[in-house]
């Protein structure tokens, strides 16, 4: 345990950081035979973002597999061993690289079960950085979860707190389908107070994070702080939006965001994704198609600028959803 853990057994809780619970979760994974962990510099150097530091020292190379720069040949093998029952949980380091594995991903990970009718499965766990906010320029910085979420054989997990970054990979390792976890890349330095033992969360669940009356902000992973920053907002001028982490963003909780806006009557999407063609395009169809009649004034949705992320902070900073944005959205669904 890396966090900062009570002495004693009566506190039974633990500070983490959200690095810290997604390594918790992958070494309590790993005293599991079946599952190893592959992808580049995983071992010795501990991840691109140190969330795997230590585990090759604790689980030897056998588990902890440093690869080459290869994404579709690591991201192959992950699935090869998926099919020869092991369960693999396969790093790539960001979204935008993991397009160099989407032929392994799209035609062979989500079709299997699919074009065998079912006879063959592949328990992977495929998780990546997604996100902006870090001047890291176009190449590290996209969100392209929506992507992923348009493909049928998969499921899309974001998890947005720290207790889901922790408790998250476990059922997903119990899925029998591939599964890919979309971590945010400005998520890694938060910290929260947890149960030292963890306690399972759903992946099927929406959560609503804030309640509200006067209208739903749904958001997820990255985004979810920019709504609730704006919600905080809002509630010094009397609006109470409720606020909605989508968590799984396929399959999508539609039950749960229908429920809110069938109450609220508003609806505000916040996704760090593109606008056109978004996964905040699909959400609005589907209240649109579901609860239009609920509407009181046309959903809207806070989408990033559709440019390459710019390296420039301020430039970076305006092409971002802010939570200034959330909120003039949320006043022209009110008003």
């Amino acid at each position: 345990m890396t966090g900062t853990e009570p002495a004693t057994t009566e506190a039974r809780t633990v500070t983490l950081t959200y690095r810290e619970a997604m390594r918790d979760a992958l070494r309590r994974a790993l005293a599991d035979e079946p599952v190893f962990l592959i992808g580049e510099d995983v071992g010795q150097y501990g991840g691109a973002f140190g969330v795997t530091l230590g585990l090759l020292e604790e689980f030897g190379p056998e588990r902890v597999i440093d690869t080459p720069l290869s994404e579709s040949g690591f991201v192959g093998a992950g699935i090869g061993a998926a099919l020869g029952g092991t369960l693999p949980i396969v790093e790539v380091m960001t979204v935008n690289f993991s397009l160099l594995a989407l032929d392994q991903i799209l035609n062979n990970a989500a079709t299997l079960s699919h074009m065998s009718g079912g006879r063959l499965h592949v328990p992977l766990v495929i998780r990546m950085t997604t996100g902006a906010g870090r001047q890291l320029a176009a190449q590290h910085s996209h969100s392209l979860e929506g992507w992923y979420a348009h493909i049928p054989g998969l499921r899309i997990l974001a998890p947005a707190t720290v207790e889901d970054a922790r408790g998250m990979l476990a059922p997903a390792l119990a899925d029998p389908d591939p599964v890919l976890i979309f971590e945010h890349g400005s998520l890694y330095n938060d910290k929260a107070t947890l149960p030292a033992t963890p306690v399972p969360v759903s992946i099927d669940t929406a959560a609503i994070r804030r309640p509200g009356t006067d209208a739903t902000v749904i958001g997820y992973g990255g985004t979810l702080a920019t709504a609730l920053s704006a919600a905080d907002q809002l509630a010094t001028e009397g609006i109470q939006a409720e606020v909605i982490d989508l968590r799984s963003l396929r399959p999508l909780d539609d039950a749960t965001i229908m429920e809110s806006v069938s109450r609220t009557h508003r609806a505000v999407i916040v996704d760090e994704g593109w606008r056109s063609g978004s996964l905040a395009a699909e959400i609005s169809a589907r209240i649109t198609e579901q609860a239009f009649y609920d509407l009181d004034a046309p959903v809207e949705r806070v989408c990033s600028a559709e440019v390459p992320m710019p390296y420039a902070r301020h430039l970076e900073q305006a092409a971002l959803p802010r939570p200034s944005d959330v909120a003039a959205s949320v006043r022209r669904t009110v008003n």
